[in-house]
């Protein structure tokens, strides 16, 4: 039995109650309750992996601290992710904004029977009572971890379920399962090089009413490296973008499927820039096609 509170676990914490910096903020609606959450993420893959050092972990604090002021909510970790879930647990301690995040996590483990330990864990990391959404990592044992999930959402220990891949991986597999399953959360890769989704899970996501979360929208942070010097599009400055990352940020948020793409960082002055991406216009169709190729040729 999981050591996670029920319902009044969450009223402290419910949609409205949040600092009002978050109104500022471009929201999307999860489709499956309609709970608007800010447009852009935070991810935490590798950047906040940074052990016990306390200077690095005051760094990522400080990250913490810069996205929730521009008004960000939803930080995505995993058991994978070494130290992270630690690092973002001593983070909302000391900004004391434990309440105020979008928790959201995963299960990885192929032991079925382990889900229940490592979900309990990573709260135990996290300092919460409960998480606002669960997935299972890159599919792993993922029939045997849906069911965990879908008991703890009926039973009030989880707000929203959902399943993970990356780097274009299991798609027929995920599609499967977003046909079949009740899914409040997909999340997978997308971005103006990375474009497989469009074709069936994108479309598929919108048609089943799946929020979508975007991991590695810069391709680990490839993409804003590889492109960095080169001089901005012409569209770029149409929309308000002044640097790669927001171009391609706006690139992802535009299409309709997109609930929130989860961007990592270790530097304050980039989570700045990736909040301000979800402010102002977005490419249409055609700015979006010129986007992908103007990307392409130069990379």
């Amino acid at each position: 039995m999981l050591a996670m509170s029920g319902a009044a676990g969450w009223a402290a914490a419910a949609p409205g109650t949040f600092a009002a910096a978050d109104a500022s903020v471009p929201t999307r609606p999860i489709p499956s309750s309609d709970e608007p959450v800010p447009a852009i993420g935070l991810g935490s893959w590798i950047t906040f992996n940074v052990g016990d050092d306390p200077v690095l972990r005051d760094e990522c604090a400080a990250v913490m601290r810069a996205f929730f002021a521009a008004g960000g909510r939803m930080i995505d970790s995993s058991p994978m992710y070494g130290s992270s879930q630690a690092v973002i647990g001593y983070g909302l301690d000391k900004l004391g904004r434990t309440r105020e995040a979008f928790s959201t996590d995963k299960v990885w483990t192929r032991d079925g029977d382990a889900g229940p330990d490592q979900i309990a864990t990573s709260a135990g990391h996290w300092g919460v009572s409960r998480f606002d959404l669960l997935q299972v990592h890159n599919l792993v044992a993922w029939r045997d971890h849906l069911a965990l999930l879908f008991e703890m959402k009926a039973r009030g220990r989880l707000r929203y379920v959902g399943v993970t891949t990356s780097h274009g991986r299991r798609g027929d597999e995920l599609e499967q399962i977003m046909r079949f399953e009740p899914l409040d959360f997909v999340q997978l890769t997308y971005n103006p090089v990375d474009r497989h989704a469009e074709q069936r899970l994108l479309p598929l996501a919108a048609e089943r009413g799946i929020a979508v979360i975007v991991n590695r929208p810069f391709r680990g942070g490839s993409l804003p490296e590889r492109l960095a010097g080169s001089p901005l599009p012409g569209v770029a400055k149409e929309l308000g973008a002044t640097t790669w990352a927001q171009l391609i940020l706006k690139f992802i948020l535009a299409h309709p499927a997109v609930t929130c793409p989860i961007p990592a960082t270790t530097r304050v002055a980039h989570v700045r820039e990736n909040l301000d991406a979800a402010h102002g216009a977005l490419p249409d169709t055609g700015m979006r096609s010129a986007i992908a190729r103007v990307i392409a040729d130069r990379l």
